[in-house]
């Protein structure tokens, strides 16, 4: 009871610590800590005074002086300060932070001092906190960069989904909030509602296509090169290797050249007499979307091979044993046995290609980059949405809808992926296989 009292009591040192941050620690003489508490406290404040609230009233205003080169207005340049305000907002998170453990400090050196115990030297207390909190230390670093290259970023992005940046209105010109706006060109505008559905349609088919397309073809040819009378594995494994070896876009731009019209392919077609085939041309349809598929199947097989490999060498073959005795075929014995193991236990992995293949840029950029069809705004039919944010984005500066439709991507895959992982086997029977 009596420590419960004494715990609740606010003392002098503590009520100072929560106004101004290091007192209560200088009080109690932490000479050290108290100085280092109170040095971060003046920073804040003189970051506040200098930049730090004029970035925070930036960051909903985006400026109010449009600049003019003619009569020398400089003017304000609303992305900087929309950056400028989220790093604002985040360094003044940072300080909460710091304020907060700065407050139960004092708390836990007035509790031990009200019970007649004797606080610990600067030095001490850094070695106790090494000791007890070492993953604190450790994960510091990593943490710090996520956030800065990672987050960040990604945040900035969703900001910018709710602002009329991008078309004609870049800086000089002041950018403004719009809330859903972007969101609502996309799912109502016409024109580019039509092309947004049409793309996602299509990169849904692709995603589920070259997923199952690589997983099962790289189980294929594990299960292949498995056999006890395959002989000279490690040859035949070396061709998948060396492809999967190779960059991709070299690859890429090597598959590009032959299914042109100058390319090998139409030379022997017209070497016969035939006409060429505009594999990858503006109206090729289907054939550019096949074509696609299976370079990607080139590229990726290999991966899911070396993936599968390693899982069935861990097999238990005396379950095939059992089943062979009980009169399973090969069929029911791949059925029951190789496929649930090998898929249980490359769920995760199965989920990541398919949000990889969503996101899959590459392909259809170096195979048929820079064509637009009718029907589709600044898009072709071949092109998947991350292919259509970099048109809309990088070549045409429809920043804010491009924004719009990241975010679009990222709820979708991300959905996908939690609602797999958590209905799968993976995550309900984890100890089935151990």
């Amino acid at each position: 009871m009596n420590r419960k009292t004494e715990g609740s009591q606010t003392s002098f040192p503590v009520k100072a610590s929560m106004v101004i941050m290091g007192t209560g620690q200088l009080l109690q003489r932490q000479w050290v800590k108290g100085i280092l508490y109170l040095a971060c406290f003046v920073s804040y404040i003189v970051y506040l005074v200098v930049a730090g609230a004029e970035d925070m009233v930036g960051f909903f205003t985006l400026g109010t002086v449009k600049g003019n080169a003619w009569l020398g207005i400089e003017g304000d340049d609303s992305i900087m300060m929309l950056l400028r305000g989220l790093l604002a907002f985040v360094i003044t998170v940072f300080f909460i932070g710091i304020h907060k453990s700065n407050i139960n400090d004092v708390k836990r050196c007035d509790i031990k001092l009200r019970q007649g115990g004797t606080l610990p030297t600067f030095g001490k207390a850094c070695s106790i906190f090494c000791d007890k909190k070492f993953y604190i230390i450790a994960l510091a670093v990593p943490v710090t960069g996520v956030l800065i290259f990672n987050v960040l970023p990604i945040v900035f992005m969703i900001l910018i989904a709710f602002t009329n940046y991008g078309g004609d209105i870049v800086p000089p010109e002041l950018v403004d909030w719009v809330g859903l706006d972007n969101f609502a060109k996309v799912l109502a505008l016409s024109e580019i509602k039509d092309t947004f559905f049409k793309i996602l349609g299509w990169n849904l088919i692709w995603a589920f296509a070259a997923t199952l397309i690589n997983y099962f073809g790289g189980l294929g040819l594990a299960l292949l090169l498995n056999k006890k009378c395959v002989r000279g594995k490690a040859f035949w494994r070396a061709f998948p290797i060396l492809a999967y070896a190779v960059p991709g876009f070299i690859t890429l731009l090597g598959f590009k050249f032959m299914f042109s019209y100058g390319g090998p392919i139409n030379y022997y077609i017209t070497a016969n007499g035939g006409s060429a085939v505009g594999f990858l041309d503006i109206d090729a349809g289907l054939k550019a979307k096949v074509i696609g598929i299976l370079v990607n199947a080139w590229i990726s097989i290999p991966t899911s091979m070396l993936l599968a490999t390693g899982i069935l060498s861990n097999m238990n073959t005396e379950l095939y044993d059992a089943a062979s005795i009980d009169g399973a075929s090969k069929w029911k014995q791949f059925v029951k046995i190789t496929l649930p193991f090998v898929v249980f236990s490359t769920t995760p992995v199965l989920i990541t290609s398919f949000v990889n293949n969503f996101n899959n840029f590459g392909i259809f950029y170096f195979l048929r980059g820079g064509l637009y069809n009718e029907g589709y705004f600044l898009a072709s039919d071949t092109d998947l949405l991350i292919n259509w944010l970099y048109n809309l984005s990088i070549d045409n500066n429809y920043y804010g809808i491009g924004a719009a439709i990241s975010l679009i991507i990222f709820v979708i895959t991300s959905a996908f992926s939690l609602l797999t992982y958590v209905r799968s086997n993976a995550y309900k029977k984890e100890d089935t296989y151990r």
